[in-house]
């Protein structure tokens, strides 16, 4: 009889390359949320099951290794998914390393790669990493099967299992395409996160979500409401494991007991509802509310909205219920620019007043804005640094266009031939090799560079630093002090010196 667990989940995570000098203290550190649900899935199943995070215990891929040969697992699942929307290539680089060592120093597990990154590109992940599998889906059915399996070198029982890849006399070969999880079958497929399974004392928030409390980012964690999302941005690549624009929501209920565990159990305060889209449907964020409103809990929420999702009705009972931030996803302010990437149908002036509307009701704004898309020109990139400047929001994110794979950006890039990233770290937005998108009348290092002189402007703005420290405190202005002073170091800029 076989003696090793059922399945072993790992984690990759390398924020030191991903992030550079900012992955010290100012980056969160996240919970793997995929593979905490897998990880209670197969619990649910009667599977032997464990969780390595190797960003949270700052492991080697090595130590990585040598700890799945003492576990002995009959599945080693790699889950490849990032911890912020369209992040999952970003952290295939360690994934394959981890791959490789474990045909090293744990020969006896099969591997299989799970997540966004895998599910674009099943093949290539295939060709190109030492895994033995590859799941292009959402996995919890996939990963059945495998533990099931009782030979899995036949490839006729392999071909039973749905979502899977696999080589077969050299060629990769693909099973069937099985269905994702109903909606209705979320509380019984993905029974919440097996949170006792990961190291909850190190999980980090992120920094402008704790501003007032900057030096109580922990304890932290993050949690989905919902899956998917119905629209389709042309920048995104977050629908790619579940075939198609979608959302499926777990019961609000069902909600509030991840929530009593967090809170009873681990003591969090600090929570990201993950959501790709979570200001969305009324009854479900109205519901969910209400129940927290009720439990008397002192959560700090934060979560994604859209500028055309957020109504009027919604805010006083999210801030009620502890919803403190909002992120909204502006992009750029031409309309033309958003157009092009399918990004919504409103106005300048709607940007304006939902921000005004979300900040009256005492919510605070993470204002998201994309530097690069197809259209932009350096005007409109200006239009959209001048707009960000006069929303003064408490809090924004600046990124460069990326051909995420999964996207429809992606597939136009290969069209095109422009240049990608050579490395799958350098798909970070911070990576010291990053290659952003060029657009119709921009070279790739003229969007970084703006992209990096926006995001100094704006945090070493008087205006900004002046209102984060009426709102928060002088510890938010030296925080933010602090991260300005970081210079992040570009390949692509050293080697295109500014004329």
């Amino acid at each position: 009889m076989r003696k090793g667990i059922d399945i072993l989940f790992i984690s990759p995570g390398n924020s030191r390359v991903i992030y550079q000098d900012l992955a010290n203290e100012y980056t969160a550190i996240e919970p793997p949320i995929w593979a905490g649900l897998l990880a209670q899935f197969c619990r649910k199943k009667n599977y032997d099951t464990s969780i390595i995070d190797q960003e949270a215990q700052g492991l080697t891929s090595d130590q990585i290794a040598i700890n799945a040969a003492e576990l002995n697992p009959k599945i080693t699942a790699i889950i490849v998914y990032g911890q912020q929307p369209s992040a999952s290539t970003q952290n295939m680089t360690m994934a394959e390393e981890i791959a490789g060592k474990l045909k090293q120093f744990a020969p006896d597990t099969s591997s299989i790669m799970i997540g966004v990154h895998p599910s674009a590109l099943p093949e290539r992940t295939l060709e190109e990493s030492e895994t033995d599998f590859v799941c292009q889906g959402e996995g919890p059915y996939t990963l059945e099967g495998l533990v099931e399996t009782t030979n899995l070198k036949d490839d006729t029982l392999l071909k039973k299992i749905p979502d899977l890849w696999f080589l077969q006399d050299g060629k990769c070969v693909f099973t069937f395409s099985g269905s994702v999880v109903p909606g209705k079958e979320l509380p019984e497929v993905l029974p919440g996160m097996a949170w006792d399974l990961l190291p909850m004392d190190t999980y980090r928030a992120h920094n402008w979500h704790c501003f007032g409390h900057i030096n109580d980012r922990k304890p932290y964690a993050s949690l989905y409401t919902s899956l998917g999302c119905p629209y389709k941005c042309s920048f995104c690549c977050i629908n790619t494991p579940f075939g198609k624009p979608s959302i499926r929501y777990w019961d609000p209920g069902f909600v509030i007991n991840e929530l009593d565990i967090l809170a009873n159990k681990y003591g969090v305060k600090n929570i990201k509802i993950a959501d790709e889209m979570f200001v969305l449907q009324e009854d479900h964020v109205m519901r969910l509310c209400d129940q927290i409103i009720e439990r008397g809990y002192d959560f700090n929420f934060w979560a994604y909205a859209r500028v055309d999702t957020v109504k009027d009705k919604f805010l006083e009972k999210l801030k009620k219920a502890g919803f403190n931030w909002l992120a909204l996803g502006v992009e750029s302010k031409s309309k033309h620019v958003r157009d092009g990437s399918q990004k919504g149908n409103y106005s300048d002036q709607d940007i304006k007043d939902i921000v005004k509307k979300i900040q009256d009701a005492g919510i605070y704004v993470l204002a998201n804005y994309i530097f690069g898309l197809p259209d932009d020109t350096h005007e409109s990139m200006q239009e959209t640094l001048d707009l960000a400047v006069e929303l003064n929001c408490e809090g924004a994110n600046f990124y460069s266009g990326m051909a995420y794979p999964g996207s429809k950006l992606y597939n136009i890039s290969i069209e095109k031939g422009w240049a990608l990233p050579k490395r799958w770290h350098d798909f970070s937005q911070h990576s010291y090799g990053q290659q952003p998108l060029p657009t119709e009348h921009l070279r790739a290092e003229e969007v970084l560079r703006f992209r990096d002189h926006a995001w100094q402007h704006y945090f070493t703005n008087p205006k900004y630093l002046s209102m984060l420290g009426e709102k928060f405190g002088q510890s938010a202005v030296d925080h933010i002090s602090e991260v300005s002073s970081i210079t992040l170091k570009r390949k692509l800029l050293e080697e295109s010196p500014t004329p």
